[in-house]
């Protein structure tokens, strides 16, 4: 960051196009700083059910560790936070970016009280998130990692949303949600081949919300990841919205085309739940 600072931009070696400016630094604190925030005011509502989150920050972090291209794990910063300055004890972080989170499962890779869940392209970038990689030490089986082959898209998602992350979740009981929302598995996305769409992501953001409130309340904050086709990354981060609204129906019928989606590689799909199942014995 020092040599952004002085000469302005510099690219970040070994991460492909990532680069970073004289500004980053600070944008990148406002982000972590912001997600600290938004749990902050999630944690002093008073009430039975508390409203539910989305840190419109970026740059994103789910890339970050101390040689890696993101700056701060935006996430797992919050996870803690969550953690030491308000009592929770465990958290549950989602992640369905198309990329593995690496930096989030370094964080915790060790913690009974952190369950990190991944869904991504396999073989995307940085080339990690294996299935067999299951944590470590006291944090044995609090990470799963779904890499979906590509091509995958609504259907894939949904089943493993319905079948492994959910019974996940139910399992390990946690006392917020933590999701990190990227929107790059849409099938407009340029950076990856997934087939998701604005109806994946209200499908995903209503189904998530009724989790929350089943295990812990209601608790659960959004934090913005990755997403590249900016007309794609708006029209799904605003079903989003309407999908943690309650009441609130999606447009994605008014906005996906059909056109631009070819048939998902389901048996592979298959394949992959069957065998993360049989691992975390769900």
């Amino acid at each position: 960051m020092g040599k952004a600072a002085a000469d302005g931009l510099i690219f970040i070696e070994g991460s492909g196009q990532t680069y970073a400016t004289s500004t980053t630094y600070e944008e990148s604190m406002l982000a972590a700083g912001g997600s600290l925030a938004l749990v902050d005011s999630l944690m002093s509502v008073a009430g039975p059910r508390p409203p539910i989150g989305f840190a419109l920050i970026r740059p994103p972090g789910h890339h970050a560790v101390p040689a890696g291209p993101c700056v701060f794990g935006n996430v797992a910063i919050a996870a803690r936070h969550a953690q030491r300055a308000h009592g929770l004890k465990r958290v549950f972080i989602i992640d369905f970016d198309v990329h593995h989170g690496n930096g989030t499962q370094d964080a915790f890779y060790d913690d009974p009280d952190v369950f990190f869940c991944s869904t991504h392209q396999d073989g995307s970038y940085p080339g990690t998130g294996k299935m067999r990689q299951v944590g470590t030490r006291d944090g044995e089986g609090t990470t799963l990692i779904l890499p979906l082959p590509g091509g995958s898209g609504h259907a894939a998602m949904l089943t493993a949303l319905e079948e492994v992350i959910v019974p996940s979740c139910l399992k390990f009981k946690p006392d917020i949600l933590l999701v990190s929302a990227g929107y790059d598995a849409h099938v407009l996305d340029p950076l990856a081949s997934l087939q998701f769409t604005t109806a994946t992501y209200y499908h995903l953001a209503s189904t998530i919300k009724q989790l929350a409130r089943e295990v812990c309340n209601g608790s659960c904050v959004f934090f913005l990841e990755g997403g590249y086709n900016l007309d794609a990354l708006s029209l799904s981060v605003a079903d989003t919205f309407r999908g943690l609204l309650d009441d609130e129906e999606s447009r994605a019928k008014l906005t996906d085309d059909p056109a631009v989606l070819y048939e998902e590689p389901l048996v592979g799909v298959r394949r992959a739940i069957t065998e993360i199942k049989a691992i975390h014995s769900l």
